[in-house]
């Protein structure tokens, strides 16, 4: 549908214009940066960042977004998994653009640049040069390269210089950085906290989130002037997320409390083979996908595919081997804890070392006494 657009947009620009590149805006031209509030799906968690070029004279009023994406696209999860799918820019109608996060009840806001004709004209044909040729393609990168940075680039290009850069939060991770966007949905915090590795834990000094570009062009001075006007409102909703009786970490703490209650053999070999199947899936991820946010990721310490193998063994009733490998992850689990103090994921994955902790630590003292589980 939205490669459909794309092309009506580019024939309608081919009849009336000519080729996008030749318009030439009017000096009543304005050129901002829409930021779009947080959504309720996972692809909307973090809000949206999308450039308005609005021209009277011209009849135009035209939103670039580089958050396109097509379902359609053959071996789709694979494709996303790994890294190299193809996200591209797409061009809409202000009116539709703003019809669809009215209808999605998303509130709108826009900071309108303040830069010179010359440089309006640049950045319209650079995004026009996107949209129309091959580079309106790029691979998407969770903090590389999304439709935040995109924006960035492109606007610091026709500037000539990294004119927008991040100001604010540089002294703290992009892990924690993330947290706060999860309110109320506690198992999307908790996958992330999951499966991404080492790279989340470095200094987020790179702007990769809408409203993190809004905060800083706030502040953002080009030819020591205000680079941008004050926020805007389009259109406002509030964005309380409602409370979920599930999706929260209170059904989180009772079932692994009801696993420690229950204490039954079948419980506890499921949880180990989970514990270890994710860690397994881990370790593939991580030397498949091209997302350096799922590299080295030290959580398998905790997810740790060797408990696949314990679970074998306590099934084959075979103490010796259940102690070692019980006593083994025991200990990758200390140093787990240990390693992530200062990780801003600690308390969230509490909870489950602590029930691993203690189904191991009932395995060792149980088979050291010839006891079976």
């Amino acid at each position: 549908m939205l490669k459909k657009i794309s092309l009506l947009l580019f024939i309608i620009s081919c009849l009336n214009f000519g080729f996008g590149q030749e318009i030439k805006l009017s000096q009543n031209a304005q050129v901002s940066v829409l930021t779009c509030d947080l959504g309720n799906e996972s692809y909307s968690l973090f809000g949206h960042t999308a450039i308005r070029i609005k021209d009277e004279i011209n009849n135009l009023d035209v939103v670039y977004n580089y958050g396109a994406f097509d379902f359609a696209t053959p071996n789709f999860i694979m494709k996303f998994t790994k890294g190299d799918l193809q996200y591209f820019i797409v061009a809409n109608s202000f009116s539709d653009f703003i019809g669809s996060y009215t209808y999605e009840q998303r509130s709108v806001f826009e900071q309108e640049l303040q830069i010179s004709n010359d440089l309006k004209q640049q950045l319209f044909d650079r995004l026009n040069t996107s949209l129309f040729s091959d580079e309106r393609y790029y691979t998407y990168k969770f903090i590389d390269k999304n439709c935040t940075t995109m924006v960035v680039d492109i606007i610091n290009k026709t500037l000539g210089s990294t004119v927008i850069e991040k100001k604010i939060d540089t002294d703290i991770t992009y892990r924690t950085v993330l947290y706060p966007y999860f309110k109320n949905q506690f198992y999307y915090k908790l996958g992330i906290s999951i499966i991404f590795g080492t790279k989340v834990d470095q200094k987020a000094t790179t702007i990769f989130l809408p409203f993190e570009l809004l905060e800083s062009l706030k502040t953002t001075q080009f030819q020591n002037e205000h680079l941008s006007s004050d926020v805007k409102t389009l259109v406002s909703f509030d964005n309380t997320v409602p409370f979920s009786w599930w999706n929260n970490v209170y059904s989180y703490l009772v079932v692994l409390a009801l696993i420690l209650i229950l204490n039954r053999k079948n419980i506890n070999l499921f949880f180990l083979f989970l514990l270890g199947f994710l860690g397994v899936f881990f370790f593939v991820v991580g030397f498949y996908s091209l997302h350096k946010e799922l590299a080295y990721n030290y959580n398998m310490l905790l997810f740790n595919p060797t408990l696949l193998a314990l679970v074998y063994f306590i099934i084959k009733q075979n103490k010796k081997w259940i102690v070692n490998f019980s006593a083994f992850n025991f200990i990758c689990i200390l140093f787990y804890l240990i390693f992530i103090l200062n990780k801003a994921h600690l308390l969230i994955m509490i909870p489950i070392a602590v029930v691993s902790l203690v189904i191991l630590g009932k395995l060792i003292f149980r088979n050291k006494n010839k006891e079976i589980v």
